[in-house]
């Protein structure tokens, strides 16, 4: 059922997460740093603070063309980016660490002890992410930039159908120069999958199997059919935007730039990954890799932001899980569901024909379409839990067919800082199976309202902080806080039908069965079988859902760990401010303390949290 990734993509300070950009809510490919120079910049002996932050977000977007020209929206200097790709390189990761080096070395100048709480909240957010990639230089390498979930075979192409700016003639001109770089950008990518070779790393078979599988898929045809043309076409005549002149003859130039630059880029990688084949023979955790027990527990520092460890994780994972079992049982059992395990419960419910939609067109608009309801319902009843609601519009929409097979079940999609797009909740309608109706609102929650969109949009309204703030990602934040409006929209009297609130149920405990199969596969030393067939045993998810998540967690290891501790330490900071203040506790205040603020370590909210508490006091 629940897959539930946001598309979180960290444009500042990429590294600090962990591992492998993932869940951020930027789709900026992230595949690995560019061949771009880094600008290494001196900085001035009179520097302010506020201008040491903005030139340090600028120095580490200055290698992503795309980040650049998304922070650089709106102005002139917006065309000297939107025509150029991302292109990957060893040697701008090697700068990249020397440049955090750099930073975290310049932040000293300034006297923490002088700061206002908000700049000093700025620098110990800064300091924390640059300390953070900085440990993990011995594992500069580790990640997998080639996987099957995310790495540039689909995340290119969803950059640029889905963010590449459409407003004119103009912007259809860079889209084809960045299709001309395609080439640049896939040899890039498999110049540093050979380096990480060279160094033991390499990807699960799995991965390495699907995504040939998927690259091939992706040139197979025509390529007036490939989605880099048809979705631009789509649009242009959606939006109006573009010149009738300008789209008399658009689509063979098009089809045309797509057959001689982006087919024998996708050739280039299919071939390479076919010839790692022989080499690629382990579907087993990140504990295989070089120093891989240090390795997890570093990346799992970097996604939980807590000094957690895997052991820890791993023990609260199964108590939870008893815990959740215990309340799904007693709602089963008054539904008349008393025999079996919950997970056999849970998967019987699940294939009652009342639940599911119809698995056509049709069935799959109607999904899209309850989505959409499930919105706009509980948008207009944030009253008495918020002071305000969200800055911009969201929209549901299908993952695009070409994603289907290996994307998140879920995701969000940040709107543009200009207006220009709104946010996006994406819903993967792979199977109808995974969308029983009992699980829609969590899923809408979680995604959405007050979930993500609510949590992104408040980040981005933040006033007279650093820019970095308005973007940055954490996932324990930034997850913790979804799974909380999970929670929170059963409190508000949004899952009344008791089944809804066993779809609830059932998404928290698969985030508890997380806890126990990421800890399991990259630190007990669990297969991957295993971790199928526990998940599937507790959850009743259906197959092709648990497969994809175990081979998820493979690649992005220690991120399904941030959901339920950034969930959990959320509930425990409001526990703590409920008792401390009594009567006088707002949840309205509360819930700005937590989005108002914008994404930071756990660690640095409870001190925010026990500051505010002390203020109300």
């Amino acid at each position: 059922m629940l897959r539930l990734m946001v598309v979180l993509v960290c444009s500042f300070l990429l590294a600090a997460c962990g591992g492998p950009a993932s869940d951020e809510v930027v789709e900026v490919p992230a595949e690995a740093p560019a061949e771009q120079e880094v600008v290494d910049e001196e900085a001035e002996p009179a520097e302010s603070l506020h201008a040491f932050f903005e030139r340090v977000a600028r120095e580490r977007r200055q290698s992503n063309p795309q980040a650049m020209a998304a922070a650089l929206a709106g102005t002139e200097r917006e065309f000297d980016y939107l025509g150029r790709l991302q292109i990957p390189s060893v040697k701008n990761t090697l700068a990249e660490l020397k440049m955090a080096r750099r930073h975290r070395a310049e932040m000293e100048r300034f006297d923490r002890a002088e700061m206002s709480s908000q700049d000093a909240l700025s620098w110990d957010i800064m300091a924390w992410q640059l300390d953070q990639q900085i440990d993990g230089a011995e594992f500069i390498w580790h990640d997998f930039p080639v996987n099957q979930l995310m790495a540039i075979h689909n995340m290119l192409p969803g950059f640029m159908t889905a963010q590449h700016p459409l407003r004119n003639d103009r912007d259809v001109d860079f889209y084809l120069e960045r299709l001309a770089q395609f080439p640049q950008a896939f040899q890039g990518t498999v110049d540093v999958v050979a380096h990480r070779v060279e160094q033991g790393v390499i990807p699960p078979r799995f991965a390495v199997e699907k995504t040939i599988r998927d690259s091939r898929a992706f040139i197979a045809g025509d390529p007036a059919d490939n989605p880099l043309v048809t979705e631009l076409l789509a649009q242009a005549e959606r939006t109006g935007t573009v010149s009738e002149e300008r789209m008399v003859g658009l689509e063979a130039e098009l089809a045309a730039a797509v057959e001689e630059h982006v087919l024998p880029a996708y050739a280039l990688l299919a071939d390479y990954l076919e010839s790692l084949l022989p080499d690629a023979d382990s579907n087993d955790g990140v504990w295989r890799l070089p120093n891989g027990a240090d390795y997890y527990r570093w990346v799992t520092r970097g996604h939980t932001t807590t000094d957690l460890s895997p052991e820890a994780i791993h023990e609260l994972g199964l108590s939870e899980v008893e815990r959740i079992e215990a309340e799904m049982d007693e709602i089963l059992c008054a539904e008349g569901y008393c025999e079996g395990t919950v997970g056999e419960r849970m998967a019987a419910l699940n294939a009652e024909e009342r639940f599911l939609f119809e698995d056509s067109d049709a069935g799959r608009e109607a999904i899209l379409g309850a989505y959409r309801d499930i919105v706009a319902e509980i948008e207009q009843g944030l009253d008495g839990w918020f002071h305000d609601g969200p800055t911009a519009p969201v929209e549901v929409r299908r993952v695009p067919l070409y994603r289907e097979a290996t994307a998140f079940g879920a995701y969000y999609m940040r709107p543009a800082s200009d207006g220009s797009r709104p946010g996006i909740f994406f819903a993967n309608l792979r199977s109808v199976d995974e969308h029983p109706r009992f699980g829609l609102r969590t899923l809408a929650y979680h995604e959405a309202i007050p979930g993500h969109h609510l949590q992104i949009t408040r980040m981005q309204a933040m006033a007279d902080v650093p820019d970095f703030r308005r973007s940055i990602s954490l996932h324990a934040h930034a997850e913790g806080w979804a799974l909380y409006a999970e929670r929170l929209a059963w409190e508000m009297g949004f899952h009344e039908d008791p089944y809804d609130n066993l779809g609830r149920l059932q998404a928290e405990l698969f985030r508890a069965v997380r806890l126990v199969v990421d800890t399991g596969m990259h630190h007990l030393r669990w297969s991957r079988e295993r971790g199928i067939e526990y998940m599937q045993s507790v959850t009743g998810m259906p197959a092709t859902d648990v497969e994809a998540e175990i081979e998820r967690y493979l690649v992005i290891p220690g991120q399904a760990n941030s959901f339920k501790v950034g969930m959990m330490r959320m509930q425990a900071m409001r526990e703590r401010a409920e008792q401390a203040l009594g009567d006088d506790f707002d949840i309205r205040d509360f819930h700005s303390v937590i989005l108002d603020n914008g994404a930071m370590p756990l660690q640095l909210l409870d001190r925010v949290v026990d500051e505010w508490i002390a203020e109300a006091r």
